[in-house]
């Protein structure tokens, strides 16, 4: 019908200039070039969104989709941000406090459907505003100054795929894609968390949002399942570190992603029950010696002959929408073998390797719940101005701990990579893309046995308000 209607002002279109006085005639091949157009523009497309459930996407119009989301922040945190303020003297800086103004993340989306299940996605990320070179303070290095490179290149290409969809239960797909591995890389966006930033459990021990180069293979079933199996490389040992566990070792340093070793992601959802979402997700793959560096350590050979080091993470997450109310939440645990091997092969590392020496734990773990409830949805059966508006009040709860398990140091050595975080604050939303958030959380971090052998606080606790806007949208044309 919508296709009937637009060739027929069209054809209106084409009388009116045919026998205006001063009219510009329109021939009858521009003329069929036009309704070509329009019943091109009619066709169903397979452009699918970039995030976990991309599946559901088959079938919608257009072909060209464009969009993107990100946030502008601000905070004002009670607690240092000295790179000493875990050290031996943390009492020293307890009545410090900074601010910040950021651009966490600022991403722009672009896909197009070429026809016949064929089909391209593509974002680039600017994180923090910039393009990933800074000048940072290195804890592990006496606080020395730093030109850091995070990642080669001057953005950060996060996501370019091929794609090719023979129908909703088999679509291959390869090129740079999200891992959806937890609650956090496969949802994302600015709009599917209550938080002024993404959640910290998560995003502290593991890569975020994780992009990889991968082969794919997904699709969904007319009962709400959905699924995903991956191939990639493997991540690289000699980069992680105490306070971010296996998350250094994710992309590449180089100008390419090296591939000495191989590992395997999956996912399952399951939305059959209206307003509910629970997922299934995992990683599997080696880490060690997938990386151009040698060390001294590496002359005696036989001691890293059966050093693997086995990245494995297992992650459980779920969502409910619907009365008003959303609760979202998740819990991850990873585990790497041989952290011992590799720690001490890391802090072997020539002076000027990408490693940063430290100790890597065998055992981390993020778990969070966050609860909103939207109270504009009362007004829903009301003639209001606020009807199509959300106003939610959230509170959240997260624990985490990137040193959950170590060897050979004394048990609360790292104490201060793990922690407690509770915080509540609002969403108010006046359309569907934009959100303003505001919060308040609280950091408690663990105690420990205190130099003179009593049990306590060890590090200052770190509360925090946050305010942002965030923008959240994807369009077909």
């Amino acid at each position: 019908m919508r296709k009937q209607a637009i060739i027929s002002i069209v054809l209106i279109m084409y009388v009116l200039c045919a026998y205006a006085e001063d009219s510009v005639m329109v021939s009858s091949a521009d003329l069929q070039m036009l309704i070509q157009r329009v019943e091109r523009l009619e066709e169903q497309a397979a452009v699918p969104h970039p995030s976990s459930d991309s599946s559901q996407q088959i079938g919608r119009r257009g072909r060209f989709t464009i969009g993107g989301y990100g946030e502008i922040t601000a905070k004002h945190c009670w607690y240092s941000n000295n790179y000493l303020r875990y050290g031996k003297n943390p009492e020293k800086y307890a009545n410090d406090h900074f601010g910040e103004f950021d651009l966490p993340h600022v991403v722009i989306y672009m896909g197009y459907d070429f026809g016949k299940g064929w089909s391209v996605g593509t974002e680039i990320e600017f994180e923090h505003g910039g393009t990933e070179s800074a000048i940072e303070i290195e804890e592990e290095e006496g606080g020395e100054y730093e030109s850091e490179i995070e990642r080669g290149g001057e953005v950060a290409l996060e996501q370019f795929w091929l794609q090719k969809a023979f129908n909703r239960y088999a679509i291959i797909r390869a090129g740079m894609q999200v891992i959806p591995v937890g609650a956090l890389n496969a949802h994302h966006e600015s709009t599917e968390y209550f938080g002024v930033y993404r959640n910290e459990g998560e995003f502290t021990i593991m890569p975020s949002t994780w992009h990889e180069v991968a082969l794919t293979f997904m699709g969904s079933t007319p009962n709400g399942w959905h699924y995903q199996a991956m191939f990639l490389p493997g991540l690289d040992s000699d980069r992680f570190n105490r306070k971010n566990w296996i998350k250094p070792g994710t992309g590449s340093p180089y100008e390419f992603k090296l591939a000495n070793v191989f590992a395997g992601a999956a996912r399952i959802d399951y939305t059959g029950v209206k307003g509910l979402r629970l997922s299934l997700s995992g990683y599997c793959g080696n880490s060690f010696r997938n990386t151009l560096s040698k060390t001294n350590a590496e002359l005696d050979a036989s001691a890293y002959k059966d050093v693997k080091g086995t990245v494995t993470i297992g992650s459980f997450d779920f969502a409910y929408k619907d009365y008003g109310l959303i609760v979202r939440g998740s819990a991850t645990y990873g585990h790497l073998s041989d952290a011992a091997a590799i720690t001490q092969y890391n802090i072997a590392m020539r002076k000027g390797s990408v490693s940063s020496k430290q100790w890597v734990a065998s055992d981390a773990v993020a778990a969070g719940i966050e609860i909103g409830y939207d109270f504009f949805s009362l007004a829903k059966n009301h003639q209001s101005a606020i009807t199509n508006q959300q106003f939610y009040l959230f509170g959240r709860y997260d624990y985490y701990d990137s040193m959950l398990r170590y060897d050979n140091k004394p048990t609360d050595m790292y104490s201060w990579c793990g922690r407690h975080r509770a915080a509540v604050g609002i969403n108010y939303f006046p359309i569907k893309q934009i959100g303003v958030k505001a919060e308040f959380s609280y950091g408690i971090l663990k105690q420990g046995t205190r130099a003179d052998g009593t049990r306590g606080k060890l590090y200052n606790d770190e509360p925090q308000f946050a305010v942002g806007i965030v923008y959240a949208g994807f369009y077909q044309l």
